[in-house]
């Protein structure tokens, strides 16, 4: 048993979003909660989880009764329970075994099992995990352990890229042994860890060493070393065109949906996939990925060659709007894709790629491109009563023709428009 130090005061009782009295001793902290306090990481939103010798659900339920917080049973039968707060989770659980020496045994890394006891302010550190923080290593508590859960082998290999830490020898070569075990894990259970990956900044190297070690194969078997090679490179792009441009750096951070992985993190996903591009929507789906999500990755590949194809020849500004209409707001993901991709294989040079690209998204950032955000001079209706046309594609046609000709400035008017399209009736 250690006595706390100031490395955590992060789990000191006046910073922890409730009163220590709602759980009462004993109860331990465990887990990620104690190694990131140790290691003085900051986390968005706190994240806290316990162990409890006893009762584990009803102790869940009483803290967030006092202060009218959201609860969640987890896990009925292993008595985990999560209550809500506004800003962030208390996970409570039932101590695995008779004792925490024993619960701690049978966690994935020692890093992750340390214990904090918030009533005494002190920890508990069996396996020496603190060693192994210190000295910036991931090793494995048991070869067993990792059997009992394979997700953990993931794992090992997110929290590496995560805390910048080196996975031990015998621990990367047990993770090699049990790798095929991982395809009992639900989709959804790996693309959590997968999303982690490709939202971190060393993920790149996480992927790398679990696809070489893999890890990866049997649930992205297509990963070659130049979709790696591409995926560290949109990292680059990404920072150089937010230096460029401040509101394609929120384009790219912000996702297509409320729920989506950032646009920054489906240009990497992109990257791992581009190899198979018929592979994409089976992948996708068995790892639970969302159709926006999926649509979003395909859209994107879809659209490099002729982003690529700018090296060569300039885009028309009909080209430019029929890209803008295809592409919609997978637009900055297709960019950052092109441009990583262009500069990692020598196309472009870096600084060549983003000028040539640049016009586009000048276009795109702009509200009042017409090539990009066209609003329209008439609409359906109006072509329809003014040229007496009953709805069909033709009225399409005819609007897409408006729009051409209002780029190349021959039409600027709604007027103009009419008379555009009704002479262009006799050639449809």
């Amino acid at each position: 048993m250690t006595t706390l130090d100031l490395s955590v005061i992060a789990l000191a009782p006046g910073q922890l979003p409730f009163r220590l009295e709602h759980l009462p001793p004993p109860v331990y902290f465990v887990g990620g909660t104690v190694r990131d306090a140790l290691l003085q990481r900051q986390r968005p939103d706190f994240d806290v989880d316990c162990v409890v010798p006893r009762d584990a659900i009803a102790t869940a339920r009483s803290l967030a009764d006092a202060y009218e917080a959201g609860f969640v049973v987890l896990d009925a039968e292993r008595q985990i329970a999560r209550v809500v707060f506004p800003n962030g989770t208390v996970d409570i659980a039932q101590m695995v075994g008779d004792s925490l020496e024993t619960d701690l045994q049978r966690r994935d890394f020692r890093i992750n099992a340390i214990a904090y006891d918030p009533h005494a302010q002190e920890l508990f550190d069996p396996l020496d995990g603190i060693a192994d923080l210190e000295a910036g290593v991931i090793r494995m508590v048991a070869k067993a352990n990792l059997r009992d859960d394979p997700l953990r082998i993931l794992r090992a290999y997110r929290q590496a890229a995560q805390l910048n830490f080196t996975i031990k020898p015998k621990t990367r070569a047990a993770l090699r042994k049990y790798a095929p075990q991982l395809t009992t894990v639900a989709g959804e259970r790996v693309q959590a860890e997968l999303n982690i990956l490709l939202s971190t900044a060393h993920g790149a190297d996480g992927i790398e060493a679990a696809d070489h070690d893999g890890v990866l194969h049997l649930w992205l078997p297509m990963i070659t070393p130049a979709a790696i090679a591409h995926l560290r490179q949109v990292e680059q792009v990404a920072w150089l065109l937010g230096k460029i441009w401040d509101e394609f750096s929120t384009e790219l951070t912000a996702s297509v949906t409320p729920t989506a992985l950032s646009r920054l993190s489906l240009a990497k996903l992109a990257c791992l996939l581009a190899p198979a591009p018929e592979a994409i929507a089976p992948t996708l789906a068995a790892l639970k990925y969302s159709r926006l999500e999926t649509r979003a990755v395909e859209t994107a590949l879809r659209h490099l060659p002729p982003l690529l194809g700018l090296a060569d020849q300039e885009m028309s500004l009909a080209e430019q709007y029929f890209l803008f209409q295809s592409v919609g707001d997978v637009f900055p993901i297709a960019v950052v894709l092109a441009v990583a991709i262009a500069s990692s294989q020598d196309i472009l040079r870096e600084t060549r790629a983003v000028g040539i690209i640049a016009p586009l998204v000048n276009a795109y950032l702009d509200p009042n491109s017409q090539v990009a955000h066209p609003t329209p001079l008439v609409s359906g209706t109006d072509l329809i009563k003014h040229l007496s046309l009953s709805p069909s594609p033709q009225v399409g046609t005819l609007l897409t023709q408006i729009q051409l000709a209002r780029l190349e400035g021959t039409v600027t008017t709604a007027q103009e428009a009419i008379a555009f399209a009704k002479a262009q009736l006799p050639s449809l």
